[in-house]
């Protein structure tokens, strides 16, 4: 069920408020264009940010509008495990696939702490859950051996690994299993990540590539890695342009650019600079996203 492009959906804005009317239309747009699922209410979809009930309407919007054709993978995490408690039930009540909960954030919880937070989230519902691994954000890192011992729990399935750390998706497949779903959470090194056995990517560069991205991945799955290197080579110009600055500000520039939607942040974050904005406009070119 979780295999290929998953775009970590932005949280499209008008004035300060969710535009829920475009974020439809992305929902749409993403089907047509061919990715593969879909995850909104994470980093990308600015979930710091936003309140309890926006956090909970963004979720409840996007499973109606995929309407089943395609899964919903919906951000439940946080460092506080009632809370991410609530999300994970609410996403199962709306009728998400499955959650993406984070390691806790800032209170830096031991590896036992981390067994016990994903436990609580494991009983507290009967939807299946994939682990986020972002140490360079969240300041902890879960161990291969750590998430050994939580996918022997029957509805922890799998892993975003974002640690850049491609030598983590042999580990974690000693430590949890071949059948244990890695999805990479690194756009640059998605393709090279599938060759050491993973599964997919939820990636921000398909919020504004979507075709592209789901290509390279449908190349890496079926073994054409020559073709998937070819369509990797268009898009890390876009990669790495996208990130110059936090991506979600990054790729929402680049959204405006094809009129998908505004390029409006919430605070603390700020729009691109001149010089970042420069940047994306050369590398969406190089992609033939726009002339």
């Amino acid at each position: 069920m979780f295999k290929g492009s998953f775009p970590a959906l932005v949280t499209p804005f008008r004035n300060g408020e969710v535009d829920f009317d475009t974020l439809e239309k992305l929902v749409e747009w993403h089907i047509g264009e061919g990715s593969n699922g879909l995850v909104p209410v994470g980093t990308t979809g600015e979930s710091p940010t936003l309140s309890h009930d926006e956090h909970e309407k963004v979720v409840e919007a996007v499973v109606r509008a995929v309407a089943g054709r395609i899964p919903v993978i919906a951000g439940a995490g946080s460092n506080n495990t009632l809370e991410s408690i609530r999300f994970m039930q609410h996403a199962a009540r709306v009728g998400a696939d499955a959650a993406l909960v984070v390691t806790p954030y800032y209170n830096k919880p031991t590896q036992r702490g981390m067994i016990a937070h994903f436990t609580a989230l494991h009983d507290c519902c009967e939807l299946p859950i994939l682990i986020y691994n972002i140490p360079g954000r969240s300041a902890v890192d879960m161990t291969p051996e750590t998430m050994g011992e939580l996918a022997k729990l029957p509805r922890i399935v799998g892993v975003k690994d974002a640690t850049g750390d491609l030598a983590r998706v042999s580990d974690q497949r000693i430590a949890c299993g071949k059948d244990f779903i890695q999805i990479s959470g690194e756009d640059p090194t998605a393709h090279g990540f599938n060759a050491q056995g993973g599964q997919g990517v939820i990636s921000v560069t398909a919020n504004v590539a979507p075709g592209r991205v789901a290509q390279v991945q449908a190349a890496t799955l079926e073994g054409d890695y020559a073709r998937a290197l070819d369509l990797q080579d268009t898009l890390m110009p876009l990669h790495r342009a996208i990130f110059a600055e936090p991506g979600l500000v990054g790729v929402k520039y680049a959204m405006s650019r094809l009129g998908l939607c505004s390029e409006e942040v919430r605070s603390p974050l700020t729009g691109l600079s001149d010089e970042t904005r420069a940047l994306v406009d050369d590398a969406m070119r190089h992609a033939g996203l726009m002339n």
